[in-house]
Formats: structure tokens, C-alpha cells, sequence
């Protein structure tokens, strides 16, 4: 599995606003005051003060989690991918023979077939279960596990490609922990997901037998894979502990591997999936060697339970409807306390975004995106380039040594906007009219063998690993790239005509947050070239830690639920992307109103220039997530709820406090060794 990129998560960012903020450079108002609640000081809580009033008047959907501006933008994302698909769909007959085109728009009318879904039920899994039926010996497990993950079906633990900690110049394999139903390892143990566990357990007996099993024999196989994940999840490390990249890299020959998994060979596994490897990331080595354990004592019953179970469950979305809504049921409705699922275009327009979201985002680029769009915004990563080699160049705790490497890094960072230069092409990939599920078994296992195929090859910094229409964006560690998609780059966050402060505001501090991600705890221990290795002084990294402590304890006083806090080391690399972020854009910004310095002074609806930025940077995190969701994003979300992004990096800087003339005491001062400057 590669290693994870920063990612500014869609179901955490809520960014983006509802309808249009933002004034003309000219100084024509198109921002709507009355959307602040001027009853709330700025200086009190930034958060309510922009955005409490939205909020109240703009509930969540019954078929979303949360709801906020940023997923008002990506409803318009999928509205215009929708239409795309359909008019595909329309076409596909007579579309030119194998074209992408084509094989968009068979794969969406084979999910739309909802009649001919229905009708099949759980025949399309029943070779793959009768394959689970057949293990008997422990020979033919370690071939059953071998031949899925050949056909793309991994799921006990995760198997890819990744730039090489150590040469990242070169792609190798990865394998990485997994295997587990539950989100996190904690839900197996804590007292407090105690009523999760038991709603799990239920959730597999049910799945068990709408696959035909009594109701005694599914209660007991229920409850033996509830041991058994419980099991796996002891092996497992938790969110916080895969931040550090010493836990996502363990570099082992295949003959190493072995001695440490006895009971499953790597040499068999790599045949059966077509590749030869001297060597390869065993990323979580405790894991693995459990897993090795448990194929010599488990039962070859539960085994049987454990993959009968996972592969229906799996398949559930793209089965018939009883499958559907038990899925639905558990990790939607009891995991995210969703009242409604989503219509069926939207899940199937998610499958088809699954495998096939490069092809659908060529057609996405074609219809949506200029090349005027793609260099206005290359212009505006350029200007923040400049204010974080100024704030890189003004740190005070950090020595000449370690600041020259930070610039070397500096200057190999690549941006990347809108969409690849090359387009990934998809010849060999069979996709049919009907056969929904066998269409998704066929882009899986394709998508599988392309992942494969770059291993032992060199690093494509070139490549993305995000969509032209996620409304997101990216910094991958390991080549030193930003990446902001087609559909970000657009109002709310950038408009051709909107005046700097609500640029900068806006797309100009989701550049900064970023770029920051290269100099975070995570990011900082990869140098200029995506390694991993150290190139800080012993001093400079103890005086990085001192004050990245001070966020971590920042945001554990924050809490979004009754009893329930923010989890100030899962979420510290994009708190500290945060905080670089908005002060970096707020340089450029400054930067940018030399060549106007009237503009400085200038009010539009009664706010000045930096108070605009600050508003639309708020405006940015608005929305609301319902409690059950909200309970699972704090356990495995790296980002903090929006309303205390909205707030978390302001109550840092003077600029703010300034702005909005907030005097010490209040609440989004935090002044003295309260204050949090990185960089």
C-alpha cells in the first residue's frame, strides 16, 4: 500500500460557501452581510460569527452524513458528472468501439440496470463463494488468499505500489496491515463501542443469511469472526501510530518476509500475482506475523466464515436490495446515523468515480476546465511559492543547517493543476452493457494489475492519485507534489473576477495548507526528494516538537460532542498545515496588495481587506456532521471537525487579532505561551 498522502478529506473539509462572498477587485459587492451573525463578536468565535446562521438555516440532507458549503460544491460536481455519464450512457452503442466513452457509459447503464440487479440477486458472488466453500486444509487457504488478491479482491491486508522510503525515485511493494470490519482497532476493546461491537455482530449474522445460512449456524459464525477481528485488531496499530512513517515502511527480502511468516510464503503470493520481487515493505511486521499465526491455529471454519462474510459484504452495494440496505443499515445508518440512502445514480456515479474516476475526469476536464483556469491558477501557487520561502527564510528557532535543507525542499516542489499532462489510458479493460458486478469484478482486478505493474519501476512524480472532479486537494510525501484538482479551483475558491482577499482567503490558503504538508511531523521527515530520512539538527527537531505540542493541546481542549475531544495527535499534521497554510496566503496576500496599497484600506460592505480573508478562510469550514458520524470521524479523521479549523489557526495569528481589533483575554486571542507559531 502506498503511503498515505496528506489529502484534505471531503469528509472533513467542508469548505467552500452556499452562495456567492466575495467583492470585485473593482469594489463591486456580491458579498452578502447578512449572512454574518453580528450578535457574535468575530473576536469571540470567528466560527459563529460567519457561519452560525448558514448553519441554522440549511439542514443535513436524509441521504448525507454531514452537510456543509464544500459538499454543496460537490453536489455540483456530481450533478455535472451526471450528466456526463447519462449522455454516455445514451451514446455508448455508437460511440467509437473500446474509447472511453464507451466504457463510461456502459458501466453506468449496467449499475442503472436495476431490474436485471435485483433479478440476479447473489448468483454473480456464487462463484467466489463456492471458491471460499471449497478450503479445507491450510494449503488451500494460502492458495485462496494468493488467487483473490490475483484478481484484485485483497481485503485480510492491503497489497501495492509506493515510492521507496528509502529511494523514492523507485516504486516497490507495499503490503499493509488490514483485514478488519470496524474502523479502527479501538472499536474491538473500548468499553465505549461496546453497542457497536454487538450491532456488528448482528450485521454479519444478517449478512450470513441472506447467503442462505440458518440462523443458529450464522449467529455462531457471527460471533466466531467477531473473535477473530478482535484478534486481528490486538495486531493492529491505530490511526495515531500510522502517522509515523517508521510505521508504514519495513523494508524485508521475500526470504526475511518468510521467517517471519511461516505459514504464509511470499513466494507463492508474488507468483500468483504475476510479479518477482528480491524485497518489499512489510509495513506492520507485528500484523503480519499474527496473521501467519492464524492461519496455523484458526479453525478452518472460521476462516471460512471470516472470507464468506467479507466477500459478501463487499459486494453488497452492487448486489440486489437486501444486500444493499443491510450494508446501508449498519455502516450508514448505525455507524454514520444517515436516515436515507442516497438515490441510485449517486451510488453507481461512486462506482463508476471508484474504477473508472481518471477516464470519467478526461470528460470531466473537456467539458469543465480551461487552460485560462489551469494558468490563472499555476500564477497563484507561484505567488505562494514566494511567501513560504519568506516564512521558511524569517524562522527564528530553526538553524542555518536544517533552513537550508528546508529550502533545498523548497525548490523541488512540483505543483500540479487541473488534471494530468498525460492521461492514463485503459486498453484491456472489458467493460459490457449489463453484468454490473462482473464489470466491477473486471475494473478491479485491472486496476490491481496497473497498481502492480509499477513496481520495480521508476517514480512517475507526474502521476495523480486524485481525480480532475474531487472537490480536494493533495500533498504526497514521497514526490514532493501539490496537486489541486480541476473542481476545486473554481468559486467559492477562486474566481477570475473576485477581489485577493477572498482568493487568497480561499484557494490561495488551501496552496498554503498544502505546501505546508511538506513541513509537518509527518512531512518534514521526508527530504527533497521523498525520502525518508532525517535532515534536521538534533536542536531545531526538539524545538519543532515543543511547538507542535502546544496545537496537539490547543486542539484536545476542543469538542464537538458532549464528553468527546478532538484527538490533537491524529489531527496534528493538518492543524499545522492549517496554521502554516493561512499564514503563508496571508504574506501573499500582503504581497499582492503592494501593487495596491489602496486596496489595503478599502472597505467593501464595511470590511477591510484582511478581514475578508479571514472571513472567507471561516467561510471555508462551515457545515454541520450528524453526531454518529461525527463520533467515527474523531476516532480516524487526521482533520478536526470544521468549526474548530475555522477557529484553530486564526486565534494564532496577530494578523487576526489585529484585523478585527480583538483585545487579550478574548477568546480568539491567543497570546503569550498560549500562541502557536511553526512557520
Amino acid at each position: 500500500m502506498k503511503p498515505r498522502s496528506h489529502r484534505l478529506q471531503p469528509i472533513a473539509l467542508v469548505l467552500g460557501v452556499a452562495l456567492s462572498t466575495l467583492a470585485t477587485a473593482a469594489g463591486t459587492s456580491v458579498f452578502n452581510v447578512s449572512e454574518l451573525d453580528t450578535q457574535v463578536s468575530a473576536c469571540t468565535n470567528l466560527n459563529t460569527f460567519v457561519n452560525a446562521k448558514w448553519v441554522a438555516t440549511h439542514p443535513i440532507p436524509a441521504d448525507r452524513t454531514r452537510w456543509g458549503a464544500f459538499d454543496e460544491l460537490a453536489e455540483k460536481s456530481l450533478d455535472i458528472q451526471h450528466q456526463i455519464v447519462i449522455e454516455a450512457a445514451k451514446d455508448a452503442a455508437t460511440a467509437p468501439p473500446g474509447s472511453i466513452r464507451q466504457k463510461i457509459g456502459y458501466f453506468f447503464a449496467s449499475g442503472m440496470d436495476d431490474s436485471a440487479i435485483q433479478a440476479a440477486g447473489i448468483e454473480p458472488l456464487q462463484p467466489e463463494l463456492h471458491a471460499i466453500s471449497q478450503i479445507m486444509t491450510q494449503p488451500q487457504l494460502v492458495h485462496y488468499l494468493d488467487s483473490s488478491f490475483a484478481k484484485g479482491n485483497g481485503g485480510l491486508f492491503e497489497f501495492g505500489s509506493g515510492a521507496d522510503f528509502k529511494d523514492a525515485k523507485m516504486q516497490i511493494g507495499y503490503a499493509f496491515q488490514g483485514g478488519l470490519g470496524l474502523p479502527t482497532p479501538e472499536y474491538y476493546s473500548k468499553p465505549e463501542f461496546a453497542d457497536k461491537r454487538a450491532k456488528y455482530v448482528d450485521y454479519v449474522r444478517t449478512m450470513l443469511e441472506l447467503d442462505g445460512e440458518p440462523a443458529a449456524r450464522a449467529q455462531h459464525d457471527a460471533n466466531a469472526v467477531m473473535a477473530f477481528e478482535s484478534r486481528l485488531a490486538k495486531a493492529s496499530l491505530t490511526p495515531v501510530e500510522l502517522r509515523k512513517p517508521a510505521n508504514q515502511y519495513h523494508f524485508v527480502s521475500v526470504a526475511e518476509a518468510d521467517r517471519l511468516t511461516p505459514n504464509f510464503p511470499w513466494n507463492s503470493f508474488f507468483a500468483a500475482q504475476g510479479i518477482n520481487v528480491e524485497g518489499f515493505s512489510l509495513s506492520q511486521p507485528k500484523f503480519f506475523t499474527e496473521v501467519s499465526r492464524m492461519i496455523g491455529d484458526e479453525p478452518i471454519a472460521t476462516w471460512r466464515a471470516y472470507l464468506r462474510f467479507h466477500a459478501i459484504s463487499s459486494a453488497a452495494p452492487y448486489l440486489s436490495k437486501p444486500f444493499v440496505d443491510a450494508r446501508f443499515a449498519f455502516y450508514n445508518h448505525t455507524l454514520g446515523g444517515q436516515p436515507k440512502i442516497e438515490p441510485r445514480w449517486k451510488r453507481v456515479l461512486g462506482a463508476v468515480n471508484n474504477q473508472m474516476g481518471m477516464a470519467l475526469g478526461e470528460l470531466y476536464v473537456a467539458k469543465t476546465f480551461t487552460p485560462e483556469a489551469k494558468a490563472r491558477a499555476l500564477a497563484m501557487v507561484n505567488n505562494l511559492r514566494v511567501a513560504l520561502r519568506q516564512h521558511i527564510e524569517a524562522v527564528s528557532w530553526m538553524s542555518s543547517a536544517t533552513k537550508a535543507k528546508a529550502m533545498e525542499k523548497w525548490k523541488t516542489l512540483l505543483p500540479k493543476i487541473g488534471y494530468p499532462d498525460k492521461w492514463r489510458r485503459w486498453d484491456g479493460l472489458v467493460v459490457m452493457p449489463n453484468g454490473y458486478f462482473a464489470n466491477i469484478e473486471r475494473a478491479r482486478e485491472f486496476n490491481y494489475r496497473y497498481d502492480l505493474a509499477k513496481i520495480g519501476k521508476p517514480t512517475d512524480r507526474y502521476e495523480w492519485g486524485m481525480t480532475p472532479q474531487t472537490v480536494n486537494a493533495y500533498y504526497d510525501p514521497t514526490n514532493n507534489t501539490i496537486n489541486f484538482p480541476a473542481a476545486i479551483l473554481q468559486p467559492p475558491f477562486f474566481y477570475a473576477n473576485g477581489d485577493d482577499a477572498i482568493n487568497y482567503g480561499g484557494i490561495g490558503a488551501v496552496i498554503g495548507h498544502e505546501m505546508t504538508h511538506g513541513y509537518d511531523d509527518e512531512g518534514s521527515q521526508f527530504d527533497a526528494y521523498g525520502n525518508n530520512v532525517n535532515w534536521w539538527t538534533k536542536a531545531d527537531r526538539a524545538a519543532f516538537m515543543a511547538r507542535t505540542a502546544k496545537l496537539v493541546r490547543q486542539f484536545d481542549g476542543y469538542s464537538p460532542l458532549p464528553g468527546k475531544h478532538v484527538n490533537g495527535k491524529l489531527t496534528l499534521g493538518e492543524n499545522i498545515a492549517d496554521l502554516g497554510g493561512l499564514n503563508i496566503a496571508y504574506t501573499a496576500l500582503q504581497n499582492a496588495m503592494k501593487a495596491n496599497p489602496a486596496l489595503a484600506h478599502e472597505k467593501i460592505d464595511g470590511y477591510t481587506e484582511d478581514q475578508r480573508y479571514f472571513l472567507n478562510w471561516a467561510r471555508v469550514w462551515r457545515g454541520s456532521t450528524r453526531p454518529a458520524r461525527q463520533e467515527v470521524l474523531l476516532n480516524v479523521d487526521p482533520h478536526s471537525p470544521g468549526q474548530f479549523r475555522a477557529i484553530g489557526a486564526p486565534s494564532n495569528m496577530p494578523a487576526f487579532w489585529h484585523a478585527f481589533g480583538c483585545k487579550p483575554g478574548q477568546p480568539m486571542v491567543r497570546s503569550g505561551i498560549r500562541q502557536v507559531v511553526i512557520w
